[in-house]
């Protein structure tokens, strides 16, 4: 069949009382998705939830087991091969290593839907080519040989070869796997990019539930068989729905943070952190992975600390900054205090609504605790305060201690 210009109307990938597995029998159901151009769209879930499968069935390796699946306005098993590649690319886990070809060569194999019979370039397809390189930043390696590239160099290639067939959907299973840090963020953000540049949708399975918040349009949360919610990360994100994802127990998604806090539990001294305006943060990380049990306070509710808190299970006095900090505040806060061994001033504002840390760390002093400070000040500590250069000088203090 010919694709008709009315193709490009259409919503680019629509699933409908979709189910996928092998042999007859479903791994994932009741799939009912629209995916609309320009959307960057992850799969998340737990291995084995049906990610993989339900990419290969959209890409055509795999036979819906029921169901039905468009593509551009087209029903997926209709369209003939050449056709289906015009419209939709796929980047799959396997590890590709072609002999002698150069990374260029590699990109160029992603024009046979438009090559024709004998597959010969002409200019407009090494222009193309030569396009889908730049757009994964990657021009640089196209004399290079194939084999020869590390994992994120040969990412980007196999991106760039999806590319070259100017599709308007790209399937990618697990797309930052085995990849560093480095290459991890520049595939996402090249991803990212093409959804918003090139009107391209971008479906990927991922793992990594902090970058997902980050790119995504929507997500799609999978697990036991089923799709489990679906929709913006903002609304679908939260503490609760990655905790039944993934079976968490020690460990909280905040959306607000957009990242997975790991909590701590500990029998070694409970600690109050004086702290406000994000400076407790690292210092409430730190003491839960040294198994310090800790309290904090007192923190607008509004505060990066305060969310931090939350995700860490750290005990914390809290208040809204319409409401004020009122004496019963501070008597909660020295309460949960003098239940601690030591306090730790992280070096926050004494000033404006933190003003009351001042006093929190002369009722410190006046309960005889042992009070170390990160406060980066040119005058002297108080007596009876320990300063500290910095976290490092600060755990190493705590361990004599």
């Amino acid at each position: 069949m010919n694709l008709l210009s009315a193709d490009i109307q259409a919503v680019p990938l629509v699933c409908r009382d979709l189910a996928v597995g092998y042999n007859g029998r479903s791994v994932l159901e009741g799939i009912d998705l629209e995916f609309a151009a320009g959307q960057f769209i992850s799969l998340l879930g737990p291995n084995g939830a049906g990610k993989t499968t339900f990419l290969r069935t959209l890409s055509r390796h795999l036979a819906p087991v029921h169901g039905t699946v468009m593509v551009a306005g087209h029903p997926l098993a209709s369209l003939r091969q050449a056709d289906l590649a015009r419209l939709m690319a796929v980047v799959l886990t396997e590890r590709v290593t072609p002999p002698l070809f150069s990374a260029f060569q590699f990109v160029a194999l992603g024009r046979y839907p438009h090559t024709g019979f004998l597959g010969r370039l002409d200019d407009r397809d090494r222009e193309v080519v030569r396009r889908s390189l730049a757009a994964v930043h990657a021009l640089d390696l196209a004399g290079r040989d194939f084999a020869s590239l590390s994992d994120g160099e040969r990412q980007k290639v196999l991106v760039a070869r999806a590319l070259a067939q100017e599709p308007r959907i790209l399937l990618l299973d697990e797309p930052t796997a085995h990849l560093d840090l480095r290459h991890r963020l520049e595939v996402m953000a090249i991803l990212r990019d093409l959804c918003r540049v090139s009107g391209i949708t971008v479906l990927a399975s991922l793992h990594d539930v902090d970058i997902a918040a980050r790119v995504s349009d929507r997500v799609v949360l999978v697990k036991d068989g089923a799709v489990t919610s679906w929709g913006c990360p903002e609304e679908v994100l939260d503490a609760e729905s990655v905790a039944r994802l993934y079976d968490f127990d020690q460990a909280c998604f905040d959306n607000r943070l957009g990242s997975i806090e790991l909590g701590g539990n500990g029998d070694r001294d409970r600690v109050f952190v004086v702290a406000g305006s994000g400076s407790g943060a690292p210092v409430y990380r730190m003491l839960a992975r040294r198994g310090h049990p800790v309290a904090t306070g007192i923190l607008l509710d509004n505060d990066l600390d305060c969310f931090v808190a939350a995700c860490l299970g750290v005990r914390c006095r809290s208040v809204s900054l319409a409401r004020g900090i009122r004496e019963e505040d501070l008597e909660a806060a020295s309460t949960m205090m003098a239940a601690c061994s030591l306090v730790i001033d992280a070096g926050g504002p004494l000033d404006g609504p933190c003003r009351d840390n001042r006093l929190l760390l002369e009722k410190a002093l006046a309960l005889g605790l042992p009070v170390f400070s990160l406060r980066r000040e040119g005058s002297p500590p108080a007596p009876g305060i320990t300063a500290c250069a910095g976290p490092g000088e600060l755990l190493d203090k705590l361990e004599r201690y």
